[in-house]
């Protein structure tokens, strides 16, 4: 968090020269946040961040990161120096608007597979630099962690098979691949892995997946009814094994693919292209002496 405020801070340059021109010296100002569109709030530990970083005290917030709140509803107070204030002001919103844009997003998938054991999950694709910010946003939003990062879980995918391939004799025997990738996964699992995720594209590689002992299926960009027959197929070869479907999936179409069998269902668009939340902070100067 302090790494995210710093680097927010720093993109505006040494000083605010605006402010200098402006603001005599000792001016104190009040503030409040507002979240005119409303959702899901997020984010407020990264804006405790910046106001450590830039020297003024922490807001004083009226919720907590998860809350759903109504259009205009005042989030939370800020005060202190005003030169500070507005040196903090926009680092904070670009903060709280896109955590509050992933959170509110997230929370509508969310309450599309209410009642279903299908749970959202994020994926990778955040913003440079931002990963466990948007992922924090994410789960403010009643979504579920998915793998950070490459170290953790395996995720054996298109160009993952296309080397195992590389490395049969001959290219495609499907005893020999199924014998490699079950050499690959316990390899990872001897390393400490547990999480062993193949995307599939057809049924061969899932019962491929299955034998090596794959504890999860990712299956990209199939309909509902297909993540249902293979889905049933796989936990008749393998029972418990996870389902997880990604790829074209909509608010108008996640429940189908819920009710279709999915244990997991990963977004790509609740990160790579969050619509911000509407959040402003309006700021007065204080008389003096207050």
């Amino acid at each position: 968090m302090r790494r995210i405020a710093r680097i927010a801070v720093e993109e505006d340059g040494p000083e605010d020269v605006t402010t200098l021109a402006t603001i005599p010296p000792g001016m104190q100002g009040a503030g409040r946040f507002e979240f005119r569109t409303g959702g899901i709030v997020a984010g407020l530990a990264y804006a405790d961040a910046v106001a450590e970083a830039v020297g003024t005290p922490p807001p004083g917030w009226r919720a907590r990161d998860g809350d759903e709140v109504a259009p205009g509803t005042v989030i939370g107070t800020l005060g202190g120096d005003l030169a500070r204030l507005l040196r903090a002001e926009r680092p904070m919103l670009n903060l709280l608007q896109r955590a509050t844009g992933i959170a509110t997003v997230t929370h509508a998938y969310v309450r599309a597979v209410r009642g279903t054991s299908c749970r959202i999950l994020h994926t990778r694709k955040t913003a440079p630099g931002l990963r466990c910010f948007d992922i924090a946003a994410v789960l403010a939003g009643g979504g579920s962690p998915h793998r950070a990062d490459l170290a953790g879980t395996v995720m054996v995918k298109d160009n993952h098979w296309m080397g195992l391939r590389a490395s049969v004799p001959g290219g495609s025997g499907t005893e020999a691949l199924a014998a490699a990738l079950f050499t690959a996964l316990q390899t990872a699992r001897a390393r400490g892995v547990e999480g062993l995720q193949v995307e599939v594209e057809s049924v061969e590689q899932l019962e491929l997946a299955c034998r090596a002992g794959a504890t999860r299926l990712l299956i990209d960009n199939q309909s509902p009814a297909t993540v249902a027959g293979w889905a049933a197929r796989a936990r008749s070869l393998q029972p418990g094994i996870e389902i997880e479907a990604t790829g074209g999936i909509t608010l108008a179409n996640v429940r189908e693919y819920a009710d279709a069998g999915a244990d997991y269902i990963s977004i790509g668009a609740l990160t790579h292209s969050v619509v911000a939340g509407d959040v402003a902070l309006e700021i007065e100067m204080l008389p003096a002496g207050t």
